[in-house]
């Protein structure tokens, strides 16, 4: 068994670095403005023309057109947000096709492989070895953080889960008593895994704890619960 998991979590490394490698080549080769508004919808979960035509410094008409394209595509949908004065403003977001343009660095064998090892072990021995599994992972982002600051570290955090292709963002919150950050994770790298076993998700928020020992870590917003992102509250345990 466990010289199977072992080839399995090898394989899938390389494998996501390929994917990484792919994605990177194919973004900087052909980047375009439709890519922009993805991302933008990807980030802020909703925008409307106006909005995202000022954000990326083009023309309302030419925005339009490119929202038009996207849901003739079907990447996006959009739904009618009524105002007191004028006329009604559209409000554009993601389809799930859309979401699915961004990578999904584990996918279906992944899933695939955890529905063979739950048939087989049962899914108190997949708890287990999910958790053995973030540990690892915890352990490996330690190393890589390492000692300083708190603001170095979840900084140095974020570098490493956008490498993964999660991305996310920090965002310092100012407080007087401790130090505190949102952590937000715009796409998830496990999204069809979390959504089948979203006990994954516990162990992710498990190891972000193990990660920064000194900080209390609690979920904000979670893409499972049909928000546009997932979100941490990171707040140190150390008074300023």
């Amino acid at each position: 068994m466990g010289v199977v998991l072992s080839v399995y979590w090898t394989a899938t490394h390389r494998f996501q670095n390929f994917l990484l490698l792919l994605l990177t080549m194919t973004l900087s080769s052909s980047h375009s403005t439709k890519e922009d508004i993805l991302c933008y919808l990807l980030k802020e979960g909703q925008g409307s023309a106006i909005a995202m035509a000022e954000e990326l410094g083009i023309s309302p008409q030419a925005m339009r057109k490119h929202l038009k394209d996207l849901e003739n595509d079907g990447l996006i949908e959009h739904q009618q947000e009524r105002q007191s004065m004028g006329r009604p403003q559209f409000l554009y977001q993601l389809s799930k096709q859309g979401r699915e343009q961004f990578p999904q660095r584990y996918g279906e064998f992944a899933l695939s492989f955890i529905d063979s090892l739950v048939e087989t072990v049962g899914e108190e021995q997949l708890g287990a070895v999910l958790k053995k599994q973030w540990q690892r992972k915890a352990e490996a982002y330690r190393q890589q953080i390492g000692q300083g600051p708190l603001s170095k570290r979840v900084h140095k955090l974020v570098e490493l889960r956008r490498q993964e292709g999660y991305m996310a963002e920090i965002h310092p919150l100012s407080v007087e008593q401790a130090e505190k950050f949102i952590l937000s994770e715009h796409h998830c790298a496990i999204a069809d895994v979390a959504e089948s076993y979203p006990t994954v998700c516990g162990h992710e928020l498990e190891m972000f704890a193990a990660i920064l020992p000194d900080c209390a870590i609690e979920r904000t917003h979670w893409l499972n619960d049909g928000e546009h992102t997932c979100g941490y509250l990171i707040q140190s345990k150390t008074p300023n």
